[in-house]
C-alpha cells in the first residue's frame, strides 16, 4: 500500500452531493489521501447546483439522466459507466453515500473489482422494503457490499449490529449533513430571499417539499387537499412549496395548488436558498430525509409526510412528528401546531440528534485507521440529546 490513499467518491443526486461535499473538502487537510470525484448525474440540474455551491469539479461525469428514466435504466447506465472507471482508476476505496440507486450501484461496481467500499450514512432502516422505495432495499444491499460502515447515530449502529455486521470496521461518525449545514449557514444572509418569494410581514410560512415515489399519485393529492384546507383556515399563513422536477410530482401538485391565494410554488431552489426558507419557516411539512435531519438544527417543527421513517431520532427528540399522508391527520396536527403555542415551543427547541459538524473529518480519519495510517480510531459522535 502506498502512503497516499486513493478514494473514489461516487454520487449522483443533490442530497448525496450535499452530504459528500464536506468529506471532499475535509480531505484537502490530509496529505495522505487523494479524492477522485465521480458523478453519475442521476439528477442533473439540481446536482449541478450543489457542485457549483461547493466548488466541486467532477473528475468523471457519466451524465446518465434521461427524461422519464426508470430504475432499471438508472441502474444499468450507472453500472456500465462505473465499471469502466473502476477498471481505469483502480482506487484503494470507493466512498458512497446513503441509499440512492447510484449509491448501491457504486458499491456493486466496486465489489465486482474487489475494491473496499465505505458507506456513509450506513444503518438507516424502516424495516419495510417498499418504504421508501427503492431506497430501503438499496441501503440493505449496500450494507452487505460495504467494508467500512459509517453509521451516523447510535440507532443506525444498532440496526447494523442487529443484522450481524461486525464492529471492527464500523465507525460512529454523526451525519455529514450537519457539516454541510454549518458551512452554508456561516455566510447565509438573514431573512427570506426577496427576489424569490414575497411574504407580508407577520405571516407564518409553511414550507413544503415532497417527492417520494411511495407518495406519488393519490397520497400526494391527499397532501395537497390538506394544505388547501390549512391555508384557507389560517389567513395568517403562506404556503411555500418547493416542487420537485419529477413530472409525476408536478402533474398532481400544479393543477391543485397553482394560482391560489397565499400559495407560492417554486422550482427547486439552490441549497442555500432552501436553508434560508427552512430557517424562516414556522412549520415544515416534508417527506425529505435531508430536511428531517436539518430542521432540528434550525429549531423548526416538522411534520413528516410518511408512514415510516429511517430517521426516528428527530421524532424521539420531539422536533418532528410522523403524520403520513392521511388528509385529516395532516390537518389535525398542523392545526394543533398553529394554535397551541406550548406544544409549538416544545417542538422548536434547536438541537440536532444527527451530528455535530465533525462527521467529515471522522470519516477521513476512519479511512486512514482502516489502512493502518492512524493508530487510534477517531472519537465517536455523541448526540447532545
Amino acid at each position: 500500500m502506498s502512503k497516499t490513499i486513493n478514494i473514489a467518491a461516487v454520487f449522483g443526486t443533490r442530497p448525496e452531493a450535499i452530504k459528500v461535499a464536506p468529506v471532499i473538502k475535509a480531505a484537502v487537510n490530509y496529505p495522505q489521501v487523494k479524492v477522485t470525484c465521480i458523478v453519475t448525474a442521476q439528477h442533473r440540474q439540481i446536482l449541478d447546483q450543489v457542485l457549483d455551491l461547493f466548488d466541486i469539479v467532477p473528475d468523471h461525469d457519466l451524465n446518465i439522466m434521461q427524461t422519464n428514466q426508470t430504475l432499471a435504466g438508472i441502474t444499468t447506465r450507472a453500472l456500465d459507466g462505473l465499471d469502466s472507471i473502476m477498471d481505469e482508476l483502480k482506487p484503494d476505496i470507493v466512498l458512497t453515500q446513503g441509499d440512492t440507486t447510484t449509491a448501491f450501484v457504486a458499491g456493486l461496481a466496486a465489489f465486482y473489482h474487489k475494491i473496499p467500499v465505505g458507506h456513509i450514512e450506513a444503518g438507516l432502516r424502516t424495516d419495510d422494503i417498499y418504504s421508501p422505495f427503492p431506497e430501503e432495499m438499496n441501503r440493505r444491499m449496500l450494507t452487505r457490499l460495504a467494508t467500512l460502515q459509517f453509521p451516523p447515530t447510535v440507532w443506525a449502529r444498532q440496526n447494523l449490529l442487529r443484522e450481524g455486521v461486525g464492529t471492527e470496521n464500523m465507525y460512529l461518525t454523526g451525519n455529514t449533513v450537519t457539516d454541510a449545514l454549518k458551512m452554508i449557514c456561516a455566510d447565509l444572509p438573514a431573512g427570506l430571499p426577496e427576489d424569490l418569494v414575497e411574504i407580508p410581514q407577520g405571516q407564518r410560512i409553511l414550507l413544503v417539499e415532497t417527492h417520494r415515489r411511495e407518495n406519488l399519485g393519490e397520497p400526494m393529492a391527499a397532501v395537497c387537499r390538506a394544505l388547501l384546507n390549512i391555508i384557507e383556515g389560517f389567513p395568517d399563513t403562506e404556503l411555500v412549496f418547493s416542487v420537485h422536477p419529477n413530472p409525476k410530482v408536478r402533474e398532481v401538485v400544479m393543477p391543485m395548488l397553482q394560482n391560489r391565494p397565499r400559495i407560492h410554488l417554486l422550482d427547486p431552489v439552490p441549497y442555500p436558498t432552501l436553508v434560508r426558507l427552512q430557517r424562516e419557516a414556522y412549520l415544515i411539512l416534508t417527506d425529505s430525509g435531508g430536511i428531517q435531519e436539518e430542521a432540528p438544527s434550525l429549531g423548526v417543527p416538522t411534520l413528516v409526510l410518511r408512514g415510516t421513517t429511517e430517521r426516528p431520532e428527530g421524532i424521539e427528540s420531539g422536533n418532528a412528528l410522523l403524520v403520513g399522508t392521511d388528509e385529516q391527520t395532516i390537518i389535525r396536527e398542523a392545526t394543533s401546531l398553529l394554535t397551541d403555542s406550548v406544544r409549538y415551543q416544545r417542538m422548536s427547541q434547536a438541537a440536532s440528534p444527527y451530528g455535530d459538524a465533525k462527521a467529515a473529518p471522522r470519516i477521513i480519519e476512519a479511512i486512514l485507521h482502516y489502512f493502518g495510517l492512524r493508530e487510534h480510531r477517531p472519537e465517536e459522535f455523541v448526540s447532545p440529546i
